[in-house]
């Protein structure tokens, strides 16, 4: 039996129909189009899925689409002004974070709740925050190094 649920994503409102076992990666995947939030591990372990749910980043390989029903969510796909980056996608880039981009969107929506949150978070807690994230290709070292970068440029913002 399928139902129906209705949410906001990137600020536009959607309904999908659902069987009931997807999960929030796979409607925004595969009914949406957003292809930003990879699967890596699909189960909560390396982040590359994470999105940003009622201002919470989320893994969203583990989230039953269903308890998506009315929430807002925003995807790497909604935090870019056009062609501009956000200053978080720009401050990865300048600080050599980024290499084949795989776990990249997932620590851009990470980094994007954490500090739309709390801009003043401690070297501890974006450390934490980052510890939630596997990447393959970097040291995390410069993911450090970026978002620390991207914490300055959003307070230079406010």
């Amino acid at each position: 039996m399928s139902e129906k649920i209705t949410f906001k994503v990137n600020g536009r409102e959607r309904t999908v129909e659902l069987e009931g076992w997807e999960r929030g990666l796979d409607v925004l995947r595969e009914n949406l189009g957003l292809t930003g939030s990879k699967r890596g591990c699909d189960d909560a372990t390396c982040g590359a899925c994470t999105v940003v749910v009622n201002g919470e980043a989320k893994k969203s390989c583990v989230m039953l689409a269903k308890k998506l029903d009315g929430a807002d969510i925003l995807t790497i796909e909604g935090i870019s002004k056009g062609k501009k980056l956000h200053p978080i996608q720009d401050a990865l880039i300048e600080s050599g974070a980024v290499q084949c981009g795989y776990c990249t969107p997932g620590i851009v929506m990470e980094l994007y709740a954490l500090f739309n949150k709390n801009l003043a978070a401690s070297k501890k807690e974006v450390k934490d925050a980052l510890a939630k994230h596997l990447c393959r290709c970097t040291g995390y070292e410069a993911i450090f190094e970026g978002a620390l970068l991207a914490q300055a440029k959003l307070k230079k913002k406010t």
